[in-house]
């Protein structure tokens, strides 16, 4: 069976028990503290699963305007998942410690490289550990490498220039995924400028949760993004956050919930606060 969204700890169970190909991904990060992502996984992580970084997989080099997680090359990325031993033909299990924020960038970008066999295991670790399940800290041997290749995308992303040009047309509608104080301007510790581009509306990340770490039932995501959205169709929604990356959870979110065809702006606020002359809003 292909997942693609979502996978419950039970169903992986069972997935592990079958022969058909399966690689399991700990994106577990801090962004107060880039090493600590590692460190949790070398102190007990899912057997078998290997440890992708946010930094230094699931980000491309910084010129310090392109944001604090700019994606790598699609071939870049392609080659780190080939290392790991993804074949075209794997399901890729996504999993972290923070409410699956890491994962859903994981989960995203392989879908940018044409991967359509990849899933979010749902709850992350917390909800792999209240199961019962055993942990582990022994790290697999390296990977005999993969045969993965880059396909035609199956999501959409867009850059500064084209946020900005949606300004004027307001063609679609910005989500902002980061935390509401942070959108209005107040208490930013990551960004040098806070605010949020003009005409956004906020929608945070975690809200797509239940108290117990798993997404909400679709039927209650698609109403929350609906209402939120006033019915525009997913494809003239761009969801954005600080750096790309809670973007992503957003965006499962919505695919959970049937509303496919969100576009990623992955320079998110982080970008767009550093070029120079760019609009900014702040306020509810």
């Amino acid at each position: 069976m292909t997942y693609d969204s979502l996978i419950s700890v039970d169903q992986l169970i069972a997935e592990r028990q079958e022969s058909a190909p399966l690689v399991i991904l700990d994106c577990s990060f801090d962004l107060s503290d880039p090493a600590a992502g590692r460190r949790a996984y070398e102190a007990g992580h899912i057997p078998g699963a290997s440890y992708v970084d946010l930094e230094s997989t699931l980000s491309g080099p910084k010129t310090g305007k392109n944001g604090r997680h700019p994606l790598p090359a699609q071939e870049a990325f392609v080659q780190a998942m080939a290392a790991l031993g993804l074949n075209d033909d794997t399901q890729v299990v996504a999993y972290d410690n923070a409410g699956s924020m890491y994962a859903a960038r994981l989960w995203w970008m392989l879908r940018w490289v044409g991967h359509s066999s990849a899933a979010v295991l749902d709850g992350g670790m917390d909800a792999w550990k209240r199961s019962g399940q055993a942990l582990s800290a022994d790290v697999p041997a390296v990977a005999i490498k993969g045969r993965f290749s880059l396909r035609p995308a199956l999501v959409g992303a867009i850059d500064y220039e084209g946020v900005k040009a949606n300004l004027e047309t307001r063609q679609k509608l910005v989500l902002d995924a980061r935390a509401p104080d942070r959108f209005r301007g107040e208490n930013e510790t990551l960004d040098p400028i806070g605010g949020h581009i003009p005409g956004a509306k906020n929608r945070l990340f975690r809200d797509n949760l239940s108290a117990d770490g798993t997404f909400k039932p679709a039927a209650q995501l698609r109403q929350d993004f609906e209402t939120l959205t006033g019915g525009r169709p997913a494809d003239q929604v761009i969801s954005q956050c600080g750096s790309g990356v809670t973007a992503c959870h957003n965006l499962l979110a919505m695919e959970v919930a049937g509303l496919k065809g969100a576009t990623l702006y992955s320079g998110s606020w982080s970008e767009w606060s550093a070029q120079p002359g760019a609009p900014i809003a702040t306020g509810s």
